[in-house]
């Protein structure tokens, strides 16, 4: 199947989910935008689209950390046996269920950039200068550009205080200069005030 498989007689001939193990690498998941590589379990989602109905593919962890309501019905209706091959066996619901609420509880921790945090390691290094974070230091996440196919998205990334003006004036930071200090303030939790206004300080 193709990334999307029409139908030969219309929607009402083909059922709303697929799942199976991918006979081919050529198609890739509308989830992550990844390819999905052969055998690798995959939900056929029914769509009828402007070159006719058929299916779009996500791999089925996917679909389960962004489209749980639809694996779980995918689920009830036995899906994988509307497969031509279908696969020997498909993970327990209940897993798939535990992946979108670990998906769910990320996002809800996601902070919006910039924020200051204290690197915890000391393994890490500044994407803009190349040098050691410092354990237990402040370090400031901001945003870079990533194309990303034909979309460009917004990656976060650590640099040193000293580092951040540098960083606001080069082509692929996606975070503005206006605004920054207070920005970075209403974003920041669980570093000290003290520390914070070192870091701005360094920031100048």
């Amino acid at each position: 199947m193709s990334e999307q498989e029409p139908g030969s007689n219309g929607a009402e001939q083909l059922p709303p989910f697929v799942i199976e193990g991918a006979r081919s690498s050529r198609s890739k998941c509308k989830t992550c935008r990844r390819k999905i590589n052969k055998d690798t379990l995959r939900i056929g989602m029914l769509i009828e689209g402007p070159y006719g109905t058929g299916y779009l593919w996500h791999h089925l962890t996917c679909a389960a950390r962004r489209r749980f309501e639809q694996v779980e019905e995918a689920y009830r209706l036995e899906a994988w046996k509307e497969a031509k091959q279908p696969p020997a066996k498909v993970p327990p619901l209940d897993d798939l269920k535990k992946t979108s609420e670990q998906s769910a509880q990320r996002a809800r921790q996601r902070r919006d950039l910039p924020y200051a945090e204290l690197d915890p390691s000391g393994r890490a290094k500044c994407k803009h200068c190349a040098e050691p974070l410092e354990k237990g230091g402040v370090r400031i996440v901001m945003g870079r550009k990533v194309e990303f196919g034909n979309q460009v998205r917004v990656g976060p990334v650590n640099v040193h205080p000293r580092c951040v003006a540098a960083e606001l004036a080069s082509e692929e930071c996606a975070i503005e200069a206006d605004g920054f200090d207070t920005a970075l303030r209403a974003n920041t939790r669980d570093v000290p005030a003290d520390l914070l206004d070192a870091a701005l300080a360094e920031i100048g």
